[in-house]
């Protein structure tokens, strides 16, 4: 969306574009940037051209990277970057700030693995005609679960890898459109699995989360008993655990690991969270639509991005 006055320091629509994604997913490549705003262009000289020229007014700045064989650059937004995309008020102030340390630092792998996921349900949205578009997903969204402050070993807070929404548009004429939001968790092959069930053991503690009483009401219950999620969202979001970083034999054996110390939680085992697991590799070849999501609980039945049983209403949120 265009700047509700001049673009800062005469950048172009595309150049505030790019700002603008580089602002809320942080780090993305030259690459990944072609993808999400130039797809329809046969190369990316343009948005280079852009690029480099909000480099010279000191908007961005960039570091070298070397994968498979090929060089390429990832880019970042300045403080003055950040700064004109803060006084727009176009998007959510966010507070993290990327630099060269942290560019070439342990979290690049992630973050660029991360704006793939976000890429393949864009990318599957143009094919389908649904609406996903680059600023759909937010990384690092916090949400808190549990009243207090932070205990060692209790966290306060949830804080998903991403919060990616999406339209999805039903088949034939008038098709049905629904809003769909998911709590996207990466694992790059680096976390134990016991430490990815206790993800999932803190996604199902925020479903059932209910803030404590507003001050003066200590020892009450909370009067209207609402869940928190229930203030940001419309339905609860649907949880994707994406996998990369080893071979697809490796990452089946993670899920079905997982899977194994998920079901044998009782409470878990109960829950009506709906979660499922994927590798990236999948999402980028067949789509999110497409039955490549292996539930967590229940039986291990190839699903889609909606996580619904087939014997369960496909009506449901």
């Amino acid at each position: 969306m265009p700047y509700p006055h001049p673009a800062p320091l005469g950048a172009s629509r595309l150049g505030q574009q790019a700002l603008e994604v580089l602002y809320q997913h942080r780090l993305v490549s030259t690459r990944q940037l072609h993808r999400l705003l130039t797809p329809t262009h046969a190369n990316a000289d343009y948005l280079r051209k852009q690029l480099h020229r909000l480099r010279a007014r000191d908007m961005v700045d960039r570091v070298g990277r070397r994968a498979n064989g090929q060089s390429e650059l990832l880019w970042w937004v300045t403080d003055a970057g950040a700064a004109a995309i803060e006084a727009a008020g176009q998007l959510s102030v966010r507070p993290y700030r990327m630099n060269e340390t942290a560019a070439f630092g342990p979290l690049q792998e992630h973050t660029l693995a991360l704006n793939e996921t976000g890429l393949c349900f864009v990318e599957w949205a143009r094919r389908r005609d649904d609406e996903c578009h680059p600023l759909d997903w937010t990384p690092e969204l916090a949400h808190r679960l549990r009243d207090g402050e932070t205990r060692p070993g209790d966290e306060a807070f949830l804080v998903p890898d991403s919060v990616l929404r999406y339209v999805h548009t039903g088949s034939g004429p008038g098709g049905q459109r629904r809003l769909l939001t998911f709590f996207v968790e990466l694992d790059r092959a680096t976390m134990s699995v016991a430490r990815l069930a206790d993800k999932v053991r803190n996604y199902d503690r925020y479903r059932s989360y209910v803030p404590a009483p507003p001050p003066g009401l200590s020892g009450r219950k909370n009067p209207s008993g609402r869940p928190a999620w229930k203030d940001r969202y419309p339905a609860f979001p649907r949880l994707l655990i994406v996998l990369t970083g080893a071979s697809e034999q490796r990452l089946q054996r993670r899920t079905d690991d997982l899977r194994s110390l998920v079901n044998a939680d009782p409470k878990l085992a109960r829950s009506p969270l709906r979660a499922g697991v994927t590798s990236l590799q999948q999402l980028a070849k067949a789509g999110p639509f497409a039955p490549i999501f292996t539930p967590l609980l229940g039986a291990p039945t190839g699903l889609d991005a909606f996580l619904t049983p087939p014997a369960a209403s496909t009506s449901a949120a």
